[in-house]
């Protein structure tokens, strides 16, 4: 024993080298492993990772062809619903304005308007009615609510429709009160307010009343209501008045085409020549 210590006291310096070249090795050993281990995890990391990239390219370009596709089955689907409430809105004004007791009379007929031109002067409208239909010249256009105008221009299938809020259309007007009578005019601007002239002032023409078409009118059936008095101002010999159009321009969808105002009779009457006896007015003798 005493010979083993004098041996590790002898010899301590080598065998502390020998201890340290151990642990040296088993250092590195561990480290290698540690190190061949962390290769090996970030590889698969490194190949889980690209197999992901690669599967979410693929699953972005069938989820665009499926987008593409969808959309495509969309717009499709869309343009039916437009189209079948379209129709189902146009019906139902169809109905609405068929069913109004104040246009049940038989003879007119029923048109579309399908375009339109609007212009501080010079409005129009364009129906889905012409000659083919019975459409004339000179027949009122109305809707429940009131008159729209008259027709101008007739073709096969379509007319054209001068309307109220126009600076050529006049039309002989009357009140429902005060029976006070005027010329219903539109000198531009709001398209939903219009002038009457000629009442003179001594009419007990009132704010609220509601002027109709009178049988003065070479077009329009009497009764047709025009529009609601809502200012009175008194000038010279005439007031100034202007009034709420019954008719909302800017919504109409369907109207009403009345049969052509036709009265020989009353026409030759008013216009026959009276007897030169009855004039007072004695043509000199030759």
């Amino acid at each position: 024993m005493q010979k083993f210590f004098n041996f590790l006291l002898k010899h301590n310096a080598y065998l502390l080298l020998l201890l340290y070249c151990s642990i040296a090795v088993l250092v590195i050993r561990f480290e290698q492993d540690d190190l061949l281990s962390k290769i090996r995890s970030g590889g698969t990391e490194l190949q889980a990772s690209v197999n992901d990239k690669i599967t979410s390219y693929g699953y972005l370009f069938n989820l665009r062809k499926e987008n593409e596709r969808l959309m495509k089955i969309n717009a499709e689907l869309l343009s039916k619903l437009l189209r079948h409430q379209t129709a189902l809105h146009d019906e139902k004004n169809r109905i609405a304005m068929l069913s109004d007791s104040t246009t049940g009379g038989s003879g007119y007929i029923t048109a579309r308007v399908i375009d339109r031109k609007f212009s501080s002067r010079e409005n129009m409208l364009l129906i889905d009615a012409g000659r083919k239909k019975g459409i004339r010249r000179d027949m009122t256009v109305l809707t429940p609510q009131g008159l729209v105008g008259r027709v101008v221009f007739v073709s096969d299938n379509y007319a054209k429709v001068m309307p109220a809020i126009h600076s050529d259309f006049k039309v002989s007007v009357s009140s429902d009160r005060s029976n006070a009578l005027g010329i219903l005019s539109w000198n531009g601007g709001a398209e939903h307010l219009a002038a009457i002239e000629h009442v003179p002032i001594s009419s007990p023409l009132k704010k609220g009343e509601m002027m109709l078409t009178t049988d003065f009118s070479t077009f329009s059936p009497r009764g047709i209501p025009v529009g609601r008095v809502i200012r009175i101002k008194p000038d010279k010999l005439f007031y100034n008045i202007d009034i709420q159009l019954a008719v909302d321009f800017s919504s109409l969808t369907y109207v009403l085409v009345a049969p052509l105002k036709k009265d020989p009779e009353k026409f030759e009457a008013f216009n026959e020549e009276l007897p030169q006896e009855q004039t007072g007015i004695i043509n000199p003798v030759d």
